[in-house]
């Protein structure tokens, strides 16, 4: 069976490896020309624990290979982004267009026995969407396409494990394009467990599990607000409440970012805006988070002209994702009320994020004033050195 894979991104790549150890012939598809070059070259392009070994082995192995062409295939794999947008109302909305751009290319080569599987995180109906456009460009009848719904439920730092252990969810359109589906992933899971169910179910499944992480999230930063008022430690109140045995707050921080916590709640709420009050209070809480930051940081400094270093710029701890991080969110607000901001974000290679310099941490250290927004290990491992320096900790890191 030969598999291709379109998108090779932070979900796609190790999907790509993934299904390559399992004994599948995959072929890795982009429309970066730089992407495929590199993978070509022998590198990945992302920072993953144990990627670039497993991604040696599949390739010397055979079953791996990258090309810039979309040739026939028995499955197609579609893991591309669905970031969001905001109309000329200022609501947010899903952006399919990659998801429809990559359906009209694979609909050109589709044959009537091929199965489309999209990963990507999508609004309800988007699978539906997706069968049409195959339906268009191949010509095959809309209801003989088969298309299976399976959201991928990862996390970044410990996607190898998680893509053979984690169960998955996999949503299609008829009983046979889900058994075609369940079919693949049983050959690549090892603990994990195949549950099948409709598409539409499947797409909700996936916003339904980030949105419950936002909404419990919103909760703990919620209360780091409200303790900030009362003088109150939240860190230490937090690790007290935890002593029960049915409470489990999370960790507040500077917000929420990444591509899935802080956008798919907004998939549900654009379509159910009367209904999903509490969908967006959290939203509103976490978005404002940042802002909330940036006021204490003006507050504390002694002059606005002081430096500010920011420890942290990815969305979380030991990644280079920088995906609607509130990091960037945090400097770019200080930097609006004029305040000279420089950040130390080890995971990124460029000198300069989104025109935030970043530097060295023996560099951000000579900062004034000090904003530890993430708990990288390096960070973690020379917190002697950060206090020594007038700190704001938004994340628990020198407790």
């Amino acid at each position: 069976m030969k598999i291709t894979v379109m998108g090779l991104g932070y979900i796609g790549l190790p999907t790509a490896i993934t299904l390559a150890e399992a004994g599948f012939e995959v072929c890795g598809f982009d429309v970066n020309k730089k992407t495929i070059e590199t993978l070509q070259g022998g590198h990945i392009h992302i920072v993953e624990p144990g990627l670039q070994e497993a991604f040696e082995k599949a390739v010397a192995h055979g079953h791996l290979h990258f090309s810039e062409e979309l040739g026939k295939s028995d499955v197609f794999y579609i893991s591309v982004p669905t970031p969001f947008f905001k109309d000329e109302n200022g609501s947010h909305k899903a952006d399919l267009r990659f998801v429809e751009s990559a359906g009209r290319m694979a609909g050109k080569v589709l044959e009537p026995s091929n199965l489309v599987i999209l990963e990507s995180t999508v609004p309800p109906h988007t699978s539906e969407m997706l069968a049409r456009v195959l339906s268009e460009e191949s010509g095959i009848p809309m209801n003989e396409i088969h298309v299976a719904h399976c959201p991928e439920r990862v996390i970044p730092g410990n996607m190898m494990y998680e893509l053979k252990n984690n169960d998955r969810i996999v949503g299609a359109r008829t009983p046979e394009a889900a058994e075609m589906a369940a079919s693949i992933y049983e050959k690549v899971l090892e603990k994990g467990v195949v549950h099948k169910t409709d598409d539409l179910t499947a797409e909700m499944c996936k916003l339904t599990e980030n949105t419950f992480r936002d909404v419990n999230i919103a909760y703990a930063n919620e209360l780091s607000v409200i303790c900030d008022k009362m003088g109150i430690d939240v860190f230490e109140l937090i690790k007290l409440a935890n002593c029960h045995p049915r409470v489990n707050i999370l960790t507040p921080g500077v917000g929420v970012g990444g591509h899935c916590i802080a956008v798919d709640p907004w998939f549900i709420y654009e379509q159910f805006p009367a209904e999903a009050k509490v969908i967006l209070a959290a939203r509103e809480r976490n978005e404002n988070k940042p802002h909330f930051v940036a006021d204490k940081v003006v507050a504390r400094m002694k002059k606005v002209t002081d430096t500010v270093g920011v420890l942290g710029l990815s969305y979380k701890p030991d990644v280079d994702d920088l995906r609607e991080s509130p990091s960037i969110e945090l400097c770019h607000i200080l930097q609006e009320k004029g305040v000279k901001v420089i950040a130390c974000e080890p995971f990124a290679k460029d000198t300069d994020v989104q025109n935030i310099p970043n530097v060295s941490f023996e560099e951000v250290l000579k900062a004034d004033y000090l904003v530890i927004t993430l708990g990288h290990t390096l960070f973690k491992e020379n917190k002697d050195k950060i206090a020594e320096k007038p700190y704001f900790d938004c994340v628990g890191l020198m407790e």
